[in-house]
């Protein structure tokens, strides 16, 4: 489905990354950060995504914190169903 990305030139990098995390996979907003080539923007890359206005279609859901399941918009109980509904193990 062609999805019309809109934000910052930064918001736009990360939302193209999320947009290529395979569904049932994770990544953290390190990894993403690094992906779109600015590794210490991982507080920037989580900004990005509670700016995310279409979440199911750039799956914001799949980036957690390196040390848990970080934030979601839509609520922590919502992110957890997603990711388990996509067979991803959050124990």
């Amino acid at each position: 489905i062609p999805v019309l990305i809109q934000g910052t030139d930064f918001e736009s990098k990360v939302y193209r990354a999320l947009m290529k995390i395979p569904y049932g996979k994770i990544a953290t907003y390190k990894d993403i950060a690094e992906k779109i080539n600015h590794p210490k923007a991982f507080r920037a890359v989580g900004n990005a995504n509670s700016k995310n206005q279409i979440p199911i279609f750039i799956p914001c859901h799949r980036v957690i914190a390196s040390n848990g399941i970080g934030g979601y918009n839509g609520g922590l109980e919502i992110k957890r169903f997603l990711l388990e509904n996509e067979g991803v193990n959050l124990k």
